[in-house]
């Protein structure tokens, strides 16, 4: 299982890889959440994700004659561009199959990767039979999104940037929102802040609709969603909370906050006219919460990670034409 030491090990893998991404404020965020509100832009990361941090520590790890052999991944797009990034520095080949409605950026950016993409419908097939099938056929390393040790543990190297920048500027106590899908990035941030930064706790966030961590917290048991699509945030949208990222989840976070979708548009659109960085909706769906659902934080301080910032265009437009 994920702990310090192996988020610490990841830190050490991928020093030099990846961006320390910076947190950013505004005196407007301030000012609509009533609050101090700083945003950890993992949307300026490579690959345009957190997801990098994951596929780089998952891929770096490996035994060398097993990596030369290529790794597969299953995603709607950052966990693809991550894998097939990652894989292309080490010069190896990767396999990404992929939902045929992801948006079309990203798909093109993990062939332009180097990646093989496999393309197939989210609402009939099972990525992870198909992905566990061409595993097996080729030979290749299966590099999960979210329920493995190791990417878990990359994506925790988040965690321990920002208890580190928080401490920077002099903030010991927070609630830190983080868009939330299956849980390796809440989780691993959750395992790094227990650890360096135990007053600041994490917060789910996803998108009306698809609130299956959410309720899965309310429970106490692994909740699924009904449905697999029909919400603009795609890079969140998963079944239900991993195996793995369930219990860290139950043991060391706060209540999850869910938005609609035109609250992640709106706060998308916030984000490019106060801190002019672009993020998708997926990844802006913490910003949403922490702007707009104050009622349901107690904390003076909010720390909202955007996650990712790979929107298409048009999406990206509408958020500003209706909101900025």
């Amino acid at each position: 299982m994920t702990d310090i030491a192996m988020i610490e090990a990841a830190r050490s893998r991928i020093a030099g890889h990846v961006r320390r991404t910076p947190l950013l404020f505004s005196p407007f965020f301030d000012e609509i959440a009533g609050r101090r509100v700083l945003v950890k832009t993992e949307s300026l990361q490579l690959t345009g994700s957190f997801k990098f941090r994951g596929a780089w520590s998952a891929i770096s790890a490996l035994d060398p004659d097993v990596r030369a052999k290529g790794v597969l991944a299953f995603s709607s797009g950052n966990h693809a561009q991550a894998v097939a990034l990652a894989a292309r520095m080490h010069g190896i080949s990767s396999t990404i199959v992929m939902p045929s409605d992801a948006p079309k950026l990203k798909i093109e950016n993990t062939r332009a990767y180097g990646a093989e993409v496999v393309l197939y419908d989210r609402a009939k097939e099972d990525r992870d039979a198909i992905g566990v099938k061409l595993a097996a056929e080729r030979g290749l390393t299966l590099i999960k999104p979210f329920d493995e040790p190791l990417v878990i543990a990359g994506q925790g190297t988040t965690g321990l940037e920002l208890a580190e920048q928080a401490k920077e500027i002099g903030v010991e106590r927070a609630e830190v929102l983080v868009p939330c899908g299956g849980g390796g990035l809440t989780s691993g941030i959750a395992l790094a802040l227990e650890a360096r930064a135990p007053r600041l706790k994490a917060r789910p966030c996803e998108p009306a609709g698809f609130d299956d961590v959410t309720r899965s917290l309310a429970s106490g048991k692994i909740e699924r969603n009904a449905a697999m699509s029909g919400s603009i945030c795609d890079a969140i949208v998963t079944p239900s909370p991993g195996t793995i990222t369930f219990p860290i989840l139950r043991r060391l976070c706060g209540a999850g906050i869910v938005v609609t979708d035109e609250e992640a548009l709106h706060a998308m659109a916030l984000a490019f006219t106060r801190l002019k960085i672009v993020v998708e909706p997926g990844g802006a769906v913490a910003l949403a919460a922490a702007l707009f659902h104050g009622e349901e934080m107690a904390a003076d301080t909010v720390i909202a990670v955007a996650s990712g910032g790979n929107v298409d265009a048009a999406l990206f437009r509408q958020a500003l034409e209706r909101f900025a």
